[in-house]
């Protein structure tokens, strides 16, 4: 028999840093709403982050489906510290490593029209 009222904890918790993450993994909140987004299902979500269970990401999208503002919201933001981060890190390299990016975007467009 299945209980009245049955209750599903959402397997959500915020770091240290402030981050939500899902279940006991390191997975972030955002990256199971990026996957379900493009189209990846539950299974092919736990598929690329084996540290998950099946039930985690299903409770997740569903708590994603009836919070869908809040979490939008969330996602961009944290997006939107990610861009920072990286533009920080990009401005802030060397010479040196300027130049071997950008020798290795050359050498990464050139082996694309080999293929």
């Amino acid at each position: 028999m299945i209980p009245a009222a049955p209750t599903i904890t959402i397997p959500l918790h915020t770091d240290e840093e402030g981050v939500i993450r899902v279940g006991k993994s390191r997975v972030r909140l955002e990256q199971i709403i990026h996957a379900y987004y493009l189209g990846e299902t539950p299974e092919g979500i736990v598929d690329s982050f084996p540290s998950l269970t099946t039930s985690d990401v299903y409770a997740v999208v569903a708590y994603y489906l009836a919070n869908r503002q809040a979490v939008d919201a969330y996602v961009r933001q944290r997006d939107e510290q990610v861009e920072q981060i990286i533009h920080e890190m990009q401005s802030n390299l060397t010479p040196e490593a300027r130049d071997l990016r950008t020798r290795l975007r050359a050498y990464k467009d050139d082996q694309k029209k080999h293929q």
